[in-house]
């Protein structure tokens, strides 16, 4: 399913916020130390990086005629698997040089 509607979207995201936010609090109220708060810090730190990375960079600088919709379509690019088209044809993926 394809969410198109702007309210959703925007609610989702909240929803997700929500979830990270609930998520840390828990994490920290049940394990309260600093490397628990540092570690936590870090790994958020580093998923975002690496999102940016997947979904930013990659596109951008590495390969800009390369459309992909999401992490299983970013694996099986690194792993050199075609990627099939909507009618059952593999496209073509040229892989990093």
């Amino acid at each position: 399913m394809d969410i198109k509607n702007p309210r959703i979207l925007k609610f989702k995201g909240i929803l997700f916020l929500c979830l990270g936010l609930l998520s840390s609090a828990l994490l920290i109220f049940l394990n309260l130390s600093l490397s628990t708060i540092a570690l936590l810090g870090i790994s958020i730190w580093a998923f975002c990086r690496f999102y940016y990375f997947a979904f930013y960079v990659l596109h951008h600088y590495a390969d800009p005629n390369f459309k992909y919709s999401g992490l299983v379509d970013l694996a099986n690019y690194f792993l050199g698997k075609p990627r099939r088209q909507k009618n059952g044809q593999p496209s073509r993926i040229d892989r990093f040089k």
